[in-house]
């Protein structure tokens, strides 16, 4: 049997969950092939069916459930994790007021930018930055804001940059759910029992990595652009936690919730979803 193809970002939270499937660390786990990518990357791999099992926004997946099946485990989701939207001190006004500002986005498919949407609905130009550019071309002034997610929320302080909104609070108080960010997707032609062998060793996976920290911090730190064991550390911790084992009822609800929104706002087809 082939290896199966499996792609997810260099983001510390995505390698240390799958760190172990990814090093062949787990005798009885399928035997994998990895990609890593950026998320918006992966989100546009998916939409030609490239990989097997793959991590994607879930602001895309409903553009995607026709050939995928939506995962359970593996994915973020979670409380105070969300994207920020950042901008120059000198620049420092409440979110209604960046509405006709120029604003840097990590990718149109992202959950960062779907979230945007929803909560200020912006009229001025966006612009497509990789994410870790993100904090730089703000400071620089390419553009007026920047939505800024992974690392990048650990660190933006660093380029003088400030706060103006955090949109995994307004999503909190809009729906007292947690925030779901990025889903693991597996195409629908594979079986029932492949994909069911896909999910157990997810769990194994990051299983393993809870018991064997420090060999899998080696195989995260060769993979993220961030070199702060603190911000490493701290990443995994924010969103590494129970919604990666199984979304659970509350990650159900908030999925529900985030696709409901977006098809009445015109942002999504369709409004349906089923996990696996």
């Amino acid at each position: 049997m082939r290896p199966l193809t499996l792609a997810y970002s260099p983001c510390p939270n995505d390698t240390f969950i799958f760190g172990a499937l990814a090093n062949g660390w787990l005798p009885d786990a399928p035997s994998v092939s990895v990609t890593l990518d950026d998320v918006e990357a992966l989100n546009d791999a998916a939409l030609n069916g490239t990989y097997d099992v793959t991590k994607v926004s879930y602001a895309a997946v409903p553009e995607l459930l026709a050939h995928f099946r939506l995962l359970r485990s593996g994915g973020a989701l979670g409380y105070n994790c969300g994207p920020l939207l950042v901008a120059r001190e000198d620049d420092r006004a409440p979110l209604a007021g960046f509405r006709d500002a120029r604003i840097a986005i990590p990718g149109r498919r992202t959950t960062a930018f779907l979230l945007l949407r929803l909560a200020l609905n912006p009229a001025g130009p966006v612009r497509e930055i990789r994410f870790d550019r993100i904090a730089e071309a703000v400071k620089a002034g390419e553009v007026d804001a920047g939505l800024i997610i992974h690392e990048a929320r650990f660190t933006y302080s660093t380029a003088g940059l400030v706060q103006i909104a955090d949109l995994g609070e307004w999503w909190a108080q809009e729906t007292g759910l947690p925030i779901p960010l990025g889903a693991i997707l597996a195409r629908r032609d594979l079986s029932d029992d492949r994909v069911q062998s896909i999910e157990n060793a997810i769990r194994s996976s990051l299983e393993f990595a809870r018991e064997h920290e420090e060999q899998v911090l080696d195989y995260v730190r060769t993979s993220t652009s961030e070199t702060s064991d603190d911000v490493i550390r701290r990443h995994i911790e924010l969103y590494v936690n129970t919604f990666s084992v199984d979304v659970g009822d509350d990650g159900e609800a908030a999925v529900r919730e985030l696709f409901r929104r977006a098809h009445l706002s015109g942002y999504a087809a369709t409004a349906d979803v089923q996990f696996a």
